[in-house]
């Protein structure tokens, strides 16, 4: 028998099958590492996370995070890691947000346990989350102004007390005598 013969089918990846029942909610599929991320619309968010839950195993998502892209016309990119035990495997599921208040519907009626995370992506980066039972800070305090992860932050500076400048920076220090 001639190995030419021989018929071979590959299955079809998660991302294809993404694409296959969401079409052009579908914005890009890159691979690095070993790992596919699957970019989609903010809409499509929460109806394809829904769909790897229940017909993919994708049981758990095990984090949530962020990007700020200033130079962008939607400069925060956010992505939710997610992971299949069953299947072994893991995917991420990335959307693309910008303007003066960047929503993204909330993924904690697919996994509750995304809850904090979420809040952690907004305390951060500022980025709202639609429908979040208790979208709050979780590590600022409440009345903190800004969100530092933000490339526009503004960054603070303390400088180094070493023996050799001790006097000098501590003149500048606003307990410092006159």
């Amino acid at each position: 028998m001639d190995r030419t013969d021989i018929e071979t089918t590959k299955e079809p990846t998660t991302a294809d099958l993404v694409r296959e029942a969401f079409g052009d909610a579908v914005l890009d599929v890159t691979e690095r590492l070993g790992e596919t991320t699957i970019t989609l619309t903010v809409k499509a968010l929460p109806d394809v996370a829904r769909w790897l839950r229940d017909e993919r195993g994708f049981e758990m998502c095990v984090d949530v995070t962020a990007t700020d892209h200033p130079q962008e016309k939607e400069r925060f990119r956010v992505v939710y890691h997610l992971l299949s035990l069953s299947r072994r495997e893991r995917l991420r599921l990335a959307v693309r947000v910008g303007g003066k208040k960047p929503t993204v519907p909330t993924l904690t009626t697919v996994w509750p346990g995304v809850n904090f995370c979420e809040r952690e992506v907004y305390d951060m980066f500022g980025v709202h989350f639609d429908g979040h039972p208790n979208l709050k800070r979780i590590l600022m305090p409440e009345d903190w102004d800004g969100h530092p992860l933000r490339k526009d932050y503004p960054l603070g500076y303390e400088p180094v007390q070493f023996t050799h400048n001790f006097e000098e920076i501590d003149q500048k220090k606003p307990y410092a005598k006159s």
